[in-house]
């Protein structure tokens, strides 16, 4: 259905930009909800931003609601990340070698989440969830992953998989390309149906059970009191890891993000978004037991060019300085 909406009407420049866009890239953009499909219309070209406000290329102001999908949570070019993000911009861009920045990056969130001893920088959300999946399975020696519908853990083929009408039901492909044999390897059940998960769980060897501890990606769903703490018991009792998704709930529902606001500690976290100020960066961490199984210092390999470079580490301190302030 399409919306009548000022927002969705396009002026000429967007237009004319909008038109080379699809010469080039696949429906005219890099990610595909930036092609204002679930709204209808046709989206307009962010020219600049600043606060809570965005401009177009055609010199239409807006309120932003939106600030990036979650990561400017002091809002477009806050001066303070600018002004950290241009000094060191100076110093070089990417080492490909540590830099000091990474540790008091990961200094500062375990200062906010004590349980993520050790942390692994990444440039995305979904290179964080896909490793962590990939960490459990090594960890607990099992196969199988249980996340929830309406959860969103970014675009590896682990987690594209929708499920059947059976509780247990083994996930099915949700995309072309991604093999039914390993889309059988994801379990999906409701959220907040904790009976559920308690079933799926002692029927079937689960690596993890993993989730957006506030779902965010399928509409606004807060978690149930029982949920969230009867999760942590199943984790336990079945031997299973429990996983939280902070990409989006990171840091802005709390200071210590969901554990801290639910008082109930995961095994592995995944962050992403806010600790880069809107550069590319995510991480995921977990205790030093959980992560010395990741290379080198462990047989489970993953790695990037750019994890951990300095622009995206300035951004991170210069936004969590502030938040703390």
């Amino acid at each position: 259905m399409t919306i009548p909406s000022p927002l969705l009407t396009t002026n000429a420049r967007s237009a004319d930009i909008m038109a080379r866009a699809r010469g080039r890239f696949p429906g005219g953009v890099n990610s595909p909800v930036r092609a204002f499909r679930g709204v209808g219309g046709e989206p307009f070209v962010a020219a600049r931003g600043k606060g809570a406000r965005v401009w177009d290329a055609d010199g239409n102001e807006y309120i932003d609601y939106v600030l990036s999908w979650g990561p400017l949570v002091l809002g477009h070019a806050p001066d303070v990340v600018l002004d950290e993000v241009a000094r060191v911009m100076q110093l070089g861009t990417s080492f490909g070698m540590p830099t000091e920045r990474e540790v008091e990056l990961a200094d500062m969130i375990a200062a906010r989440m004590p349980h993520m001893e050790m942390v692994r920088f990444t440039s995305s959300g979904t290179e964080a969830a896909m490793s962590i999946a990939r960490l459990a399975r090594a960890v607990t020696k099992r196969e199988y992953i249980l996340k929830f519908e309406g959860c969103y853990h970014g675009h590896a083929d682990a987690f594209l998989v929708k499920a059947g009408s059976g509780v247990a039901t083994l996930g099915l492909p949700d995309s072309p390309g991604v093999p039914e044999a390993l889309a059988k390897l994801t379990l999906t059940c409701a959220y907040n149906d904790l009976e559920a998960v308690e079933r799926i769980a002692r029927e079937v060897p689960l690596a993890a059970i993993m989730l957006e501890p506030v779902v965010g990606n399928g509409g606004y769903i807060e978690p149930t009191a029982p949920f969230i703490p009867g999760l942590r018991r199943i984790a336990d009792e079945t031997g299973a890891l429990l996983v939280f998704d902070e990409v989006m709930t990171g840091f802005r529902i709390a200071y210590g993000g969901a554990a801290e606001r639910f008082g109930v500690t995961p095994d592995l976290t995944a962050l992403g978004k806010v600790i880069g100020g809107g550069l590319p960066v995510a991480a995921y961490g977990g205790s030093r037991a959980f992560m010395e199984h990741i290379a080198p210092t462990g047989p489970v390999y993953q790695a990037g060019t750019l994890s951990g470079n300095p622009l995206a580490m300035a951004g991170g301190l210069a936004t969590l300085r502030a938040l703390t302030r």
